[in-house]
């Protein structure tokens, strides 16, 4: 008897185990969530992440969700799949600021089973500087409310467009050479540059002490230059380049950067829209002799439209065109180092209702360069009142120069006979005295207040007296319409336009 209740209790032992072994239920597979640091640390108007979660459930994946201080932030659900990469950013608001917000991230499987990380994001003040480092790509606005420095050489490439806020400024860091800062908009790039009288957009120097608001520097004198590079405008409009090749690339950007490429053959190329913008204390050196303009327009088309522009204290010129259909109206440049207003390259524009007021340094208020290639188009620049200095020579039309040039009144420039042929507007090289005789380079309604005892023939050479009147100190009646830069314009502001009639 001993022997069977032995046995038994063996036989019920094994029964025992197996029926513990079937009711047993398989072990729950854990769910991970991975790649969501547990802090990080933005300003308002920042933006964390993207940041990639990876979450994992081998018994398949049934919901992922995210909770913002416990409100729902985002919900997803799943097909079972064992592994997921999800990506997560958020963009805080200015009423983020001073704040710890709460992330909350949760995966469950389709066993119930869940996990759950924690992000606290903390939100400081928001920045009111931005220090630009990257090429512009996509649609980017820049807004009043931020100061955006220029790190470099800063492209808006082709297919992104810029979008400046009405009285936003914008600074750029000191460079030269290859290090010369400037914002440039390439070829297939667009600026929308929209400023107003009321609130203008500021280009200057990180030097510059200028706040929104301010239309004169605070810190820096009118006539320092060379502090960063300048804005630089290039399109596929065409113009006559030497060789007679349909694209070349610009000055003031090295060679090795194709982005600096301009040409081609869409006269009605758009770049955008340039209003009421100053752009100062620029023209940084790349090179020997070698300096960025204030503003460069390089085959830019008819399609842009540039209005309302101020150039001061530049280290080269003011404004310069290479080729291109662009017209430009209501222009003021004051204290270019080189030269005021520049064109190049068989530009066919119109620059309507212009003001220069030349410094100690300028050389020429206007410089006129005949095409580089067989291509050939005249320009036409009229409505202008120019303001001399001892320097400064009032034209310098070069081989192969045209255009239609009228309605200019010229003052306080030097004798030419005792300042070394400064003070006249000469025209040199055989095409352009060609030009002039088949009225290919012709001039119309010239007023000049000439120096005591100068003739006009003295002044203006060539027989291009003939169309110059000698007029009283501001007697003047062709000229520019100062009203134009009124109030928005450092130039007018600092009292250079007070006297012009």
């Amino acid at each position: 008897m001993k022997k069977i209740t032995s046995k038994l209790l063996m036989l019920l032992s094994v029964v025992f185990l197996l029926i513990s072994c079937e009711d047993d239920p398989e072990p729950n597979n854990p769910v991970t969530i991975t790649g969501i640091p547990a802090t990080a640390s933005i300003p308002a108007g920042g933006t964390v992440g993207p940041v990639t979660a990876t979450i994992s459930a081998p018994d398949g994946l049934a919901t992922f969700s995210i909770t913002k201080d416990g409100a729902s932030f985002a919900n997803e659900t799943l097909n079972g799949e064992t592994s997921a990469s999800k990506t997560f950013s958020y963009t805080a608001t200015a009423a983020d600021a001073g704040k710890n917000l709460v992330f909350e991230f949760t995966a469950t499987d389709r066993d119930g089973s869940s996990a759950k990380v924690t992000h606290v994001l903390t939100v400081g003040a928001e920045e009111t500087t931005v220090r630009v480092t990257d090429n512009i790509t996509g649609d980017v606005t820049w807004t009043a409310d931020k100061t955006y420095i220029l790190a470099g050489r800063i492209f808006v490439l082709d297919g992104a467009s810029l979008t400046i806020e009405a009285g936003t400024i914008i600074k750029g860091e000191a460079g030269s050479g290859a290090n010369a800062t400037a914002l440039i908009i390439a070829r297939g790039g667009q600026i929308f540059a929209n400023g107003t009288a009321e609130s203008p957009i500021i280009f200057t120097s990180v030097a510059d002490e200028i706040e929104p608001g301010m239309i004169a520097s605070p810190n820096l004198d009118p006539t320092i230059n060379g502090l960063w590079g300048g804005v630089l405008v290039l399109g596929r409009a065409p113009g006559s380049f030497a060789g007679d090749v349909s694209e070349v690339q610009i000055e003031g950007i090295p060679a090795s950067d194709q982005n600096g490429r301009y040409g081609g053959d869409n006269p009605e190329d758009n770049s955008g829209v340039i209003r009421y913008i100053s752009i100062r204390h620029g023209g940084a050196n790349i090179g020997e002799g070698n300096e960025i303009n204030g503003l460069t327009l390089g085959g830019v088309g008819s399609g842009t439209i540039i209005e309302n522009v101020e150039v001061i204290a530049n280290q080269d010129d003011g404004i310069e065109w290479f080729g291109g259909t662009v017209s430009v109206t209501n222009a003021i440049v004051w204290n270019s180092s080189d030269d005021a207003i520049d064109t190049d390259q068989a530009w066919s524009g119109t620059l309507d209702n212009f003001i220069v007021v030349c410094g100690s340094e300028t050389d020429h208020a206007l410089e006129i360069d005949g095409p580089e290639g067989s291509f050939i188009a005249g320009h036409t620049v009229k409505n202008g009142t120019v303001v001399g200095s001892a320097a400064a020579e009032l034209g310098d039309f070069r081989d192969g120069a045209n255009g239609i040039f009228e309605n200019i009144y010229f003052f306080g420039f030097s004798d030419p006979a005792t300042t070394e042929g400064r003070g006249d507007l000469s025209i040199s090289g055989d095409k352009s005295l060609a030009n002039l005789a088949s009225g290919a380079l012709k001039f119309n309604t010239l007023e000049v207040t000439l120096p005591t005892g100068v003739s006009l023939a003295t002044v203006f050479r060539n027989g291009t007296d003939a169309s110059a009147t000698d007029v009283a100190l501001h007697a003047n009646t062709v000229g520019a319409d100062k009203s134009a830069f009124a109030g928005w314009s450092w130039t007018a502001v600092a009292g250079n336009l007070d006297a012009l009639k």
